[in-house]
């Protein structure tokens, strides 16, 4: 596989290299490949848009999947994000692999259609999206910047659905690192991605800490909270999950927590592959504090967690989460201004512990903090919100993150575009 697309990249870069120069348009342009973006508007992840958006130097496109896996339902573009047809999947299986591939097939060819780019952008999880845009940057001169989200196969590998020694794995990993290899410039969202990049060899290439993050200003009700919390049944102590339902999120330990905690209501806002056998399981558990709302715009979540009482961050109970995560859920908590409760030792409680902004437990502990949740009095509860929303708006806001974003973008296209000067005056003056 690697030897493949070693030679693949070969062929395309042909005998001098890249051509950068010819057909780069005055204002710099970034084309933004990934597959589960979606427009404010839309549940989901908006890292992208909201990132992109504020680089008022750059023009970009975000080409996307027209399919939303927490609902099921199309996802509709915009003047700056553009999708793309795909095959839909309701579990995991051969569905959801058809639906990466068909991803990668369509974005590429979108991608043809989007004109000259400076920065052709892959984001992970799944690899064929930065294949995809690998492919993409080689076609248009374009410098290729891969963005990883999770560590792909390692993820897979930890919680256990490949093995070390599957063909699938090393596939993946052959694929991982061509990827890695051809990169002129990688965005972690974990300083864990880093450490374990430079253990496997590519500590050499550029590599920019870009986290999520969320600002507080964005963040803000037009309604009171007494209205907020009629309109969405909380009349309790009420926590708030508000992301993906999938294997990951580990959201059965936090069902088993409701049932040691029954003073406490949870409400799970969201979906994913995994709600339908988590709804039943709640049924057959008789568990009367928890309730399931369908996934919401993000434009509603300042709206939900401004009802809520404090905000849950769950995840399976995996070695790599510990320090490879960037939660986009515990930064939306905290601008808001709510306690965060979670179960992710490591990065996330590190942060919540240093900010002061929440209670972490261990993975199976989630009970237990929801007691201590409960036993905190509101000023205590309040002022943890507030600590963690002073310390996202100084430390991790997006508008932070986003000047983070330009000036890497701007260095690796300096770095592209003198290459590429320099491999034409190489080559001399043409022939004739």
């Amino acid at each position: 596989m690697s030897n493949i697309l070693k030679r693949l990249s070969r062929i395309l870069d042909g005998p001098g290299g890249r051509q950068g120069l010819e057909g780069v348009p005055s204002r710099p342009r970034a084309l933004v490949l990934n597959h589960f973006a979606v427009p404010p508007g839309a549940p989901g992840g908006t890292r992208h848009v909201e990132l992109f958006q504020r680089l008022t130097a750059w023009d970009s496109t975000i080409i996307a999947s027209n399919f939303s896996s927490q609902t099921g339902t199309r996802v509709r573009g915009s003047d700056q994000l553009k999708t793309v047809p795909v095959v839909p999947y309701t579990s995991n299986g051969v569905g959801r692999i058809l639906n990466w591939g068909s991803y990668a097939v369509t974005g590429t060819l979108r991608g043809l259609l989007c004109g000259p780019a400076d920065i052709v952008y892959g984001s992970t999880p799944h690899l064929l999206t930065p294949l995809s845009a690998w492919l993409l940057s080689r076609i248009k001169g374009a410098a290729f910047v891969v963005e990883i989200r999770d560590l792909w196969p390692k993820v897979l590998l930890d919680m256990g659905v490949l093995s070390e020694t599957s063909p699938m794995f090393r596939a993946l990993t052959a694929v991982e690192e061509f990827i890695y290899s051809q990169a002129d410039a990688i965005i972690v969202m974990a300083e864990g991605s880093r450490t374990e990049l430079t253990r496997r060899g590519f500590g050499e290439k550029d590599i920019y800490y870009i986290p999520n993050g969320a600002d507080p200003e964005d963040f803000v009700s037009a309604m009171p909270r007494d209205v907020l919390r009629e309109k969405y049944g909380m009349r309790r102590l009420t926590g708030v999950y508000v992301g993906a339902h999938g294997p990951a999120n580990g959201l059965d330990l936090l069902l088993k927590a409701a049932d040691e905690a029954s003073n406490v209501d949870i409400v799970l806002v969201g979906g994913g592959p995994e709600k339908a056998r988590l709804q039943q399981w709640a049924r057959d558990q008789n568990l009367q504090n928890v309730r399931f709302l369908d996934a919401v715009p993000k434009t509603e979540v300042p709206d939900i967690l401004a009802a809520a009482d404090f905000g849950l961050h769950v995840l399976a109970d995996v070695e790599l989460f510990r320090t490879s995560v960037s939660p986009n859920k515990v930064f939306d908590y905290m601008a808001v201004g709510l306690p965060v409760l979670s179960n992710s030792p490591g990065l996330v409680a590190d942060l919540l512990m240093s900010a002061e902004a929440g209670l972490a437990v261990g993975p199976c502990e989630l009970g237990a903090g929801l007691r201590d949740m409960a036993s905190q009095s509101e000023a205590s509860r309040q002022q943890l919100g507030e600590n963690g929303r002073l310390w996202l708006s100084q430390n991790q806001s997006r508008t932070i993150m986003a000047q983070r974003l330009a000036s890497a973008l701007e260095t690796t296209r300096s770095q592209s575009l003198n290459a590429s000067r320099i491999r034409v005056r190489r080559r001399g003056p043409a022939e004739h």
